[in-house]
C-alpha cells in the first residue's frame, strides 16, 4: 500500500511473530525482521541488486567495526570469516539444478530444494566460485506464493529469488503481482478462496507500479555469519514452540 502511495522504496525493522511448529536449529517463533519493498523500474534484478549492496556493506561494516565482538564470539565458538564477493554471485535455479545433477544429486527441475540440497549446493558454489553468500533466482512458479510474478519468457518459472549464507537460506524475495485481475486468477489457480483476500486485492484496484521486495530474519543472518550451530544462540530470550519463558 505504501508503494501504491508513491513511496518508491520502503522498509521496516521490527519484531515478527510466527505460529510455526518448527523445531529446527534455524527457526524461531519470534525474531527481528527486516522487510523491504520497492518500485521496479525495468526488471526484478533491481531488487537483487539492493540485496547485494545491502549485505556486502553489512558484512564489510561488521568485519571492520565489530572486530572485538567477533573475536569474543570466536573464542567461545571458533569460526572462519564468511567468504563473499564484492559483487554477489547470482545463479538461476536452472543453473543450480544443473550443478546438483553434475554432482550426482537427483532433483525435480520444477520442484523446490530441500535442506540437504541447499547445503550441497552451497558447498558446490563455494568450491566453484569461492563464495558462501549468493543469490539463486528464477524459482519454479509452482513452489512460490500465488502473488509471485511469473517469468514473462517462461511461465513455469517466476521472478523470485532466495539468498543463501553457508548453504542455508536467509531471504525469500520476488516481484509481486500488481494487477488485481491477475492476482485473482493466480489465487484461484492455487486453490485459494478469493473472498479471503478481498482487502489485499482491493489495494491494487486504483493501479500500482511493478514492485518487489524481500524479508530477512536477522537472527539467522547473525547465526550464519558467525557459523553458530543454533539460532537460539543469537537471541537473548529465544521463543520457539517449547519455550515462552523467561
Amino acid at each position: 500500500m505504501a508503494i501504491c502511495g508513491d513511496f518508491g522504496r520502503v522498509f521496516e525493522v521490527g519484531p515478527v511473530f510466527r505460529a510455526e511448529n518448527s523445531r529446527t536449529h534455524r527457526h524461531l517463533c519470534e525474531f527481528i525482521g527486516l522487510d523491504v519493498e520497492m518500485e521496479i523500474k525495468e526488471h526484478y534484478v533491481e531488487v537483487m541488486d539492493i540485496v547485494d549492496r545491502l549485505f556486502v556493506t553489512m558484512f564489510d561494516e561488521l568485519n571492520e567495526k565489530c572486530k572485538k565482538e567477533l573475536e569474543a564470539i570466536g573464542k567461545q565458538y571458533p569460526f572462519q570469516s564468511l567468504k563473499y564477493l564484492r559483487k554477489t554471485l547470482q545463479l538461476t535455479f536452472q543453473e543450480g539444478v544443473q550443478m546438483l545433477k553434475e554432482a550426482g544429486i537427483e532433483i525435480d527441475p520444477l520442484g523446490d530444494l530441500n535442506t540437504e540440497m541447499e547445503r550441497k549446493l552451497g558447498q558446490l558454489v563455494l568450491e566453484k566460485y569461492g563464495t558462501e553468500f549468493y543469490i539463486l533466482h528464477r524459482y519454479p512458479l509452482a513452489v512460490r506464493p500465488f502473488y509471485t510474478m511469473p517469468c514473462p519468457d517462461d511461465e513455469a518459472y517466476s521472478n523470485s529469488f532466495d539468498v543463501f549464507i553457508r548453504g542455508e537460506e536467509i531471504i525469500s524475495g520476488a516481484q509481486r503481482i500488481h494487477i488485481p485481475e491477475f492476482l485473482t486468477t493466480r489465487a484461484t489457480a492455487c486453490g485459494i478462496d478469493v473472498n479471503t483476500l478481498t482487502q489485499y486485492i482491493d489495494s491494487f484496484q486504483y493501479a500500482a507500479p511493478p514492485h518487489g521486495g524481500f524479508g530477512v530474519g536477522l537472527e539467522r543472518v547473525v547465526m550464519l555469519f558467525c557459523a553458530l550451530s543454533n539460532i537460539r544462540q543469537t537471541s537473548l530470550f529465544p521463543r520457539d514452540p517449547d519455550r515462552l519463558t523467561p
